[in-house]
């Protein structure tokens, strides 16, 4: 009878367990969902309706890397596609107005544009990742739909397009928004290749020394990792097209959310157009001097330290009078405060490794002045460990580089050809051998580095911002239509 008495007393206790879980996480959010919902189909039907809105989801639209010159030429391709189509660009620049956001999309990617609107947001800082010391992808996703919110409150497209690769923010512009949803995704948040890192004990940026050497650590990261990748797979399914910009991403994103059949690859936007047309410059043009640059964002997957290692191995390799005349020019834009202090690390790492003499740090230059390195330079470098695509790569190739990148991502997949009879570039992953290949190509002669030059400009034609323009605006197409129809018919 006693037992019996307990069992039942324990039984009570678990329902209560229940009810209070279940209305805690499913009733109340229920609930909360709805009453948003309804929110916002009202607020939608006061709206214009012979007006399409395309509200593009881009906090850091000023940063100046290549996700940005994405963002404007897409925002150029739908403007001379779309006539009666109003784009509106959230941000959270809020150092930067207007006039300073168009003027510098001129002046860094020399992208032309008007008539565009930006809603503010004032809770960017959700998303960056120090706020996070642990757990930083979700913290850094679940932030991402707080300021997603923010920004549905402001501004309710009729079409929603993300092009950081937020996609925790889709549920919520589709089901409370009423939008239709397009992504751009530049780099998937988790991949395969990050649990193989994090299986194999390996130190990098996004795994501590502390976890990799720890097993029961390295354990609890995996299933993290694993749960995380699962709930990111079901909030990428949410949206109606999704494009990517690689063939390597492509394939992490399709073993993520399963939907081939939505998803497109469209390379990137390089200039190309004007690079392809800077005269190649003979040594003595270039008054003997050896530049070899690197441009990319000064952020710590790029992984400049590498370069500065293997300019410390080439020291080795060539002779002191060769030596004297290379310079190794550091490229590229900081975000906000961390990547400054990041860039001023590496210049206390070349004090460290002798070689300050040897290495220029160039920061936020005008496009004027980065035509001028590109036309100086013989090599260009590029470091990142899976790199989803690379339009550095693209843009020092068709400005007549001989490249050098990381074999890894979408400069090996897509970009740079190794084989003797297409040789285009080459690929390398060690600072060692970075120094090697570097010796090589200073060693060549003058025409077989032309030759390996003219290959390079002639393979990097697909990646034009003429065929991103077409690609871009004919995959959105399905959008567009029906909204279009809507119209003519409340006309």
């Amino acid at each position: 009878m006693i037992t019996a008495y307990y069992f039942t007393e324990f039984l009570d206790i678990g329902q209560l367990l229940l009810s209070v879980l279940l209305t805690v996480f499913v009733f109340i959010p229920s609930l909360v969902a709805i009453y948003l919902k309804i929110k916002f189909i009202f607020r939608r039907r006061k709206g214009n309706k012979n007006e399409i809105s395309v509200g593009i989801f881009h906090p850091y639209c000023n940063a100046g890397g290549g996700g940005e010159r994405v963002l404007w030429a897409g925002v150029k391709a739908l403007q001379s596609k779309y006539e009666n189509v109003k784009i509106y660009i959230y941000t959270g620049d809020l150092d930067a107005d207007h006039g300073k956001i168009i003027g510098n999309a001129e002046k860094i990617f020399n992208i032309k544009v008007e008539n565009v609107n930006f809603v503010y947001l004032f809770q960017r800082k959700w998303v960056e990742s120090d706020m996070y010391p642990y757990f930083t992808l979700l913290g850094q996703s679940l932030g991402s739909v707080w300021l997603g919110y923010e920004a549905l409150c402001k501004f309710q497209p009729d079409i929603y397009i993300d092009t950081m690769g937020y996609a925790f923010t889709y549920p919520l512009f589709r089901y409370i928004g009423g939008c239709k949803v397009a992504s751009y995704t530049h780099y998937p948040t988790i991949s395969t290749d990050m649990l193989k890192h994090v299986y194999r004990r390996k130190t990098r940026h996004n795994n501590r020394r502390v976890i990799a050497r720890n097993p029961f650590l390295t354990a609890g990261k995996i299933l993290y990792y694993k749960i995380f990748a699962f709930m990111y797979g079901i909030v990428g399914r949410t949206a109606d097209i999704i494009m990517v910009n690689s063939t390597w991403t492509e394939d992490h994103i399709n073993s993520l959310w399963k939907c081939p059949l939505r998803t497109f690859k469209i390379y990137p936007p390089c200039n190309i157009e004007e690079l392809v047309s800077l005269p190649l410059l003979t040594e003595e043009e270039k008054n003997n001097m050896i530049h070899i640059i690197s441009v990319g964002q000064f952020r710590p997957e790029k992984n400049h330290p590498l370069l500065l290692r293997a300019l410390f191995e080439l020291r080795s390799m060539v002779k002191e009078e060769v030596w004297k005349n290379i310079r190794l020019v550091l490229i590229g834009s900081t975000r906000n405060q961390e990547d400054e202090v990041r860039v001023k690390d590496m210049i206390d790492l070349s004090k460290h490794l002798a070689l300050d003499e040897n290495v220029e740090f160039q920061l936020n230059v005008p496009h004027n002045e980065l035509m001028t390195a590109f036309q100086q330079a013989t090599i260009g470098l590029h470091a990142m460990w899976n790199e989803h695509f690379g339009i550095g790569v693209v843009e020092c190739m068709a400005a007549g580089l001989i490249m050098v990148a990381h074999a890894s991502g979408g400069p090996r997949t897509d970009i740079i050809t190794e084989q003797p009879t297409s040789l285009n570039g080459f690929l390398a992953q060690e600072p060692e051998e970075y120094a090697r290949i570097m010796a090589h190509i200073i060693q060549m002669s003058a025409n077989e580095k032309d030759t390996i030059r003219n290959a390079a400009r002639a393979s990097v034609q697909r990646f034009s911002t003429e065929n991103f323009e077409k690609e871009f605006v004919r995959t959105l197409d399905p959008l567009f239509n029906p909204l279009f129809n809507r119209n003519i018919k409340n006309e």
